[in-house]
């Protein structure tokens, strides 16, 4: 009730006012304090020079980004260009050979890269699940491709097969983890699909071309074998109407997002700061609650632009990729909150959906989560905030549904219906502001800190009661009624184009 009411444009007006005002002066907070800490000892290895003609330090604490956008750079663009060039090549040659054209320059690309050892000990994960498909037995697959998963993620095994990497390289053990881990993904949707569609008889060559198509093979996202399979088969593929203006608007907003960040980390140390505890607890209450947000909000545009690039590429292939994750701004529910698409989609697929049904009964609701998250952990690689993490979420998300439960509850839903579509929205708008906190607060934990969320729980919710607590919550229920109000708009254009459709 109340999800689809417009509320009055002073109104939502005010919210706006209030939203910019509050992240101007978190802002603003921010900027100070990562000049008043530009120099300080604990920051001497995380912030280094940057633009020296205007006497700015940047922020380097996050070793991935700037790998990615220094000594790596060259060679991301170099193995991307060419996976471009050699498939616009092959399609306009041979596009029934496209396929196996990207698995070849794929497997060329991780044998240059990690060495033959490592190539070969992944074909030969890829194999085993290959012949556990043929026996038919959907448990069978997901539970030796659970296995290999773990073999990558849990000692003595991953020292083992870690060294059949060769040589040494800075990003060797990411390339290692990403291409190991979306490998066993890869084939363990494969054999999963297999298993649900035998008379389609998908062969030892389609797992092969499917798990080494480059753009794919190291940081995902991944497409289930279904999805791509049937993308990929398509001998000459058409490209919708307006395909290349939306390819060359997701390359600029990426090279857009990679400026707006190199800005950001020259001005604001947002991830050096949370490293020095001290430094981060003299900040007032809006600058820290700020940094806690930009954090998150970091993380996302980080996936955004790593899964961004990539999908221009695919796009480029004819293909449909998953879509970059949903902003952390945006989000206001746990059943909505994750940072990589593809995996979430993998996980509703062969596990979330397939426990819980319809996700509208208490027990199988909790059975399907313990299940997703438990595999979450191993993705992850097992410890204890990983561990806590995946039992905070999971909680978030049955917590939801309790809710939802309690208020279809006859008393309670009397009450509501009591209320008037727009007083209906307020209070759910309230209870999403709450919701929005717990998700960055669980999710600060893995992607910063215990210390630094303990410091900012601390801040929030205890010496800064009532003032800042409210006024947080205040900012955020603003936040979350443009929100509402953005999804309600979109709601009612799709369904305007579904009517124009019909007619």
């Amino acid at each position: 009730m109340g999800i689809k009411t417009a509320l009055p444009a002073a109104e939502l007006g005010l919210y706006s006012l209030v939203l910019s005002g509050a992240l101007a002066y978190a802002g603003r907070g921010l900027l100070e304090a990562s000049q008043d800490g530009a120099h300080r000892k604990a920051f001497r290895e995380s912030v280094r020079p940057g633009w020296e003609y205007i006497g700015r330090k940047m922020d380097v604490a996050d070793f991935e980004w700037v790998m990615w956008f220094t000594s790596f750079r060259n060679i991301i663009v170099f193995a991307l260009s060419g996976h471009v060039l050699f498939a616009k090549l092959c399609t306009m040659v041979a596009p029934q050979l496209r396929s196996w054209m990207y698995a070849v320059y794929g497997a060329l690309a991780v044998l240059g890269t990690m060495g033959p050892w490592y190539l070969l000990l992944l074909l030969g994960h890829c194999v085993s699940l290959y012949v556990a498909s043929l026996l038919g037995q959907p448990w069978l697959c997901l539970g030796l491709g659970l296995a290999s998963l773990a073999s990558f993620k849990l000692d003595p095994l991953i020292s083992w097969q870690s060294g059949f990497v060769t040589g040494t390289f800075d990003l060797q053990e990411v390339l290692f983890h990403g291409g190991s881990g979306f490998t066993v993904l890869r084939c363990t949707s494969f054999a999963l699909e297999s298993c649900a569609h035998p008379d389609r008889r998908y062969s030892l060559a389609d797992l092969l071309k499917y798990n080494f198509y480059l753009p794919f093979f190291f940081f995902g996202p991944i497409m289930t074998f279904d999805r791509f399979h049937a993308q990929m088969s398509q001998v000459e593929p058409v490209r919708r109407e307006g395909e290349l203006w939306r390819i060359r608007t997701q390359a600029g907003l990426s090279v857009a997002a990679v400026t707006a960040v190199d800005v950001v980390f020259h001005f604001l140390y947002i991830l050096s700061i949370p490293s020095d505890l001290k430094f981060a607890n003299r900040l007032p209450d809006s600058a820290l609650a700020g940094l806690a947000y930009s954090n998150l909000v970091y993380d996302w545009v980080k996936a955004a632009v790593l899964f961004g690039v990539v999908n221009t590429v695919a796009r480029l292939d004819h293909l449909d990729p998953p879509q970059p994750p949903k902003c952390i701004t945006m989000l206001y529910v746990f059943a909505e909150t994750h940072f990589d698409r593809g995996i979430n989609d993998w996980l509703c697929k062969y596990v979330y959906d397939h426990i819980g049904g319809e996700h509208s009964k208490v027990i199988p609701e909790l059975g399907a989560t313990v299940a997703t998250f438990a595999i979450t952990t191993l993705w992850l690689g097992p410890c204890d905030i990983v561990y806590l993490w995946s039992f905070l979420n999971c909680f978030g998300l049955n917590f939801e549904l309790w809710v939802q439960k309690l208020a279809e509850w006859g008393p309670l839903a009397q009450i509501e219906a009591s209320l008037s579509e727009q007083m209906s929205r307020r209070v759910r708008a309230l209870f999403g502001a709450v919701n929005f906190w717990a998700i960055i607060m669980y999710n600060l934990v893995s992607l910063n800190s215990l210390e630094f969320t303990e410091l900012v729980a601390r801040r929030l919710l205890l010496t800064g009661f009532p003032r800042t607590t409210l006024a947080v919550l205040f900012v955020t229920y603003c936040g979350v009624q443009l929100v509402k109000e953005r999804e309600r708009t979109l709601a009612m254009e799709e369904g305007q184009q579904d009517k124009e459709k019909l007619e």
